[in-house]
């Protein structure tokens, strides 16, 4: 570890993939509420919660983490990056709202397998200066996320190790990371968004919100994401066999790990992805927020 990081780094590596969006001005919350999928207005300051942009069809463009710092500044944290595009994508529905986009390149993130120092549930912690904690975590696997300024988390090591097994980590629980080509083909019930509390089907309107909102009250969810262990190298996309039938589809992958769409109900058969048997693993509780 260099000797150089700040205390508030130490033992942390950061996550390359991950950028932030900050929306900032008088209609920061009012925009983020009638863009995300959220109740963006119920949620207290300092706080943050899971959320998801979607189409107007309810397909799910990205999962992020919404941090709602102040009445006039909310910050999105998008593991799966492309904040440049979304960014230019929500510019287009500002109109004369008094709301300013900005792709937060001075901002970066750190992350740890182990307990918040000081943040709880969802409950944002301020350490020194303007550095954020962030608890991303359950007592069965404790993680910790942290965000500072660039060039102070700048000596802490890029580890592909690290990214790869907290990208693992986030499918363990659940939380799906969607690459280029899963992006617009799922909506919020498919990916499991409700174990994150990840939409509303009670607030106003936002894109997708008339299919959320019909799925959930007629009951007409009959897929959802289950964690398999797939062979090395399964790519997002691939196709899950049951008795040689195709049933569902790999939605996100990392390393040995996969999450994927399948029916509700599915018969007691073995599962194969890739012509190799998949097994099937518990999901972990406690990400929701």
């Amino acid at each position: 570890m260099p000797d150089n990081l700040p205390s508030d780094f130490a033992g942390f590596s950061r996550l390359p993939g991950h950028q932030l969006l900050s929306l900032s001005g008088a209609d920061a919350a009012a925009f983020a509420h009638a863009q995300f999928s959220s109740d963006v207005t119920a949620l207290p300051l300092r706080h943050w919660q899971w959320s998801a942009w979607l189409t107007a069809k309810g397909r799910t463009i990205a999962v992020f983490q919404l941090l709602r710092l102040e009445e006039e500044r909310i910050v999105l944290v998008l593991a799966d990056g492309d904040a440049d595009a979304i960014a230019s994508q929500l510019q287009r529905f500002v109109f004369r709202r008094k709301v300013r986009i900005e792709l937060r390149n001075d901002l970066a993130v750190v992350a740890s397998f182990t307990a918040p120092e000081s943040a709880s549930g969802a409950a944002i912690a301020q350490l020194a200066g303007e550095n954020l904690e962030l608890d991303l975590g359950s007592d069965a696997l404790p993680r910790s996320l942290r965000i500072g300024a660039a060039d102070a988390v700048a000596a802490a090591a890029d580890s592909a190790d690290i990214a790869l097994a907290w990208r693992q980590s986030d499918l363990r629980y659940g939380l799906p990371r969607l690459d280029a080509d899963q992006r617009e083909q799922w909506t919020p019930q498919q990916l499991g968004l409700d174990r994150l509390n990840g939409y509303s089907v009670k607030k106003g309107c936002y894109p997708g919100q008339e299919i959320v909102a019909r799925t959930h009250f007629l009951g007409k969810a009959k897929r959802a994401l289950q964690l398999l262990r797939v062979v090395e190298g399964t790519t997002s996309g691939t196709q899950v066999h049951q008795n040689a039938a195709a049933i569902g589809t790999v939605a996100s992958v990392a390393g040995d790990l996969a999450l994927a769409v399948l029916p509700l109900e599915i018969a007691p058969e073995p599962l194969s992805v890739g012509g190799v048997e998949a097994a099937h693993l518990p999901l972990l509780d406690g990400l929701a927020r």
